[in-house]
């Protein structure tokens, strides 16, 4: 995996929040309608996929602590 600069980090972040945010508006709309459940599963997966690669590129930019 190649290494990542903290401000590649940072953008990288802030383009998985907006697809996070963009999923969200899409499972609440297909929320009024239960006929697309399989879709707003997929969707709701792909979701949790995003927060915990945000959580892993959040965890990169702290740095370590000196033993």
């Amino acid at each position: 995996m190649e290494t990542m600069m903290p401000a590649e980090i940072s953008q990288r972040i802030a383009e998985l929040r907006a697809e996070h945010r963009r999923l969200d508006e899409r499972i609440a709309q297909l929320a009024a309608n239960p006929d697309d459940d399989l879709e707003a599963k997929r969707l709701k997966r792909r979701k949790l996929q995003l927060k915990d690669c945000i959580t892993r590129l959040e965890s990169m930019l702290i740095p370590d602590e000196p033993a």
